[in-house]
């Protein structure tokens, strides 16, 4: 993983390029949702200033987005 993202940049990242959608937010945290073959795909995200790698790793796990083509995207 080559840069430190912020939650916003990561929201903002998965919503342009990859088809999810704000669904709500809860404190600091932001559910986003995608739908995919009559499925729902969603994952959280935090609002912090910088993700730790595990966290983003998580994050990218549950959306089921590649770690390779999301960095294509950055």
């Amino acid at each position: 993983m080559p840069k430190i993202l912020s939650g916003k940049q990561v929201i903002k990242i998965l919503c342009r390029e990859f088809g999810f959608y704000f669904v709500s937010q809860k404190g600091s945290h932001v559910k986003l949702k995608k739908t995919e073959k009559a499925r729902e795909i969603i994952t959280i995200i935090p609002l912090h200033k910088e993700l730790a790698r595990g966290t983003l790793k998580g994050i990218l796990d549950l959306a089921e987005v590649d770690e390779r083509e999301f960095f294509k995207k950055v």
